[in-house]
């Protein structure tokens, strides 16, 4: 007891500062447990762990002192983004890691979207970085390996949509046609919508005549007025590449 009431106030202090608690969410047992024990060794970090049950991760999240969530689940569908959006809206403050065996670009793109802050691969990093990988989220950074970077850049670079609804709230136009909306909203021409979407000039000149037929106008004014009363900006999407989208067009 004397020799805790002798440490300086300083030491005391930065202590608590860099402790990071962390929620582990893992389906498997045995191997929370065991990602468990791997953290706990590490003084800094204070680990809860529990099934991947939504419900009860929520109220941890509000009763314990959590910075870091580990999602470990090598199931990469709905429930696994679901999961993530909903942690993500409770508490925007708290940063979530996905840890994957295995992933590819619709993984990324959607982990990234639902509000992660951090993809650990274990098939392409070696269990001691995920420390490393923790201080880095915890410090307000982005945890990717150089490929899903790529991914996230392609995506950022990829033109956007522009959906246009009736007044029933129904999508009225494919998802190309909303792509070369957002364009001739932005001002460009049709030369300018072929350059961004790879496809020819004529094309253009067609999807742009169809989306006049479908909407009930007549000219890229009253286009720009309809999309910003009925429209509402998307994520951008992958579309096929020229030579594919050429040949659906015609």
């Amino acid at each position: 007891m004397e020799a805790v009431l002798s440490l300086p106030r300083e030491v005391v202090v930065r202590s608590k500062v860099a402790s990071i608690g962390i929620l582990i969410l893992d389906s498997n047992q045995t191997q929370r447990r065991l990602l468990a024990g791997a953290l706990n060794r590490r003084p800094e970090f204070q680990v809860t762990t529990c099934d991947l049950e939504i419900e009860v991760a929520l109220q941890l999240l509000a009763s314990e002192s959590i910075s870091i969530v580990l999602v470990n689940t090598s199931r990469a569908g709905a429930l696994d983004m679901s999961l993530l959006r909903r942690l993500h809206l409770a508490r925007a403050d708290v940063n979530t890691i996905l840890l994957l065996d295995r992933y590819d670009r619709d993984l990324v793109l959607s982990a990234f979207r639902a509000g992660a802050r951090g993809l650990f691969s274990f098939s392409d990093q070696p269990i001691r970085l995920l420390c490393k990988c923790i201080h880095c989220v915890h410090q307000g950074e982005v945890w990717a390996n150089s490929e899903q970077l790529q991914h996230l850049l392609t995506s950022v670079a990829q033109v956007p949509s522009l959906r246009v609804v009736n007044s029933n709230g129904l999508k009225l136009l494919t998802l190309r046609e909303e792509q070369v909306v957002a364009l001739v909203a932005d001002g460009l021409s049709n030369r300018e919508i072929a350059g961004e979407l790879r496809l020819s000039e004529h094309t253009i000149k067609k999807y742009v005549f169809r989306i006049f037929d479908k909407l009930g106008i007549s000219s890229r004014v009253e286009l720009v007025l309809y999309a910003v009363n009925h429209g509402g900006q998307l994520h951008a999407e992958w579309l096929p590449s020229r030579a594919v989208a050429a040949g659906k067009s015609n």
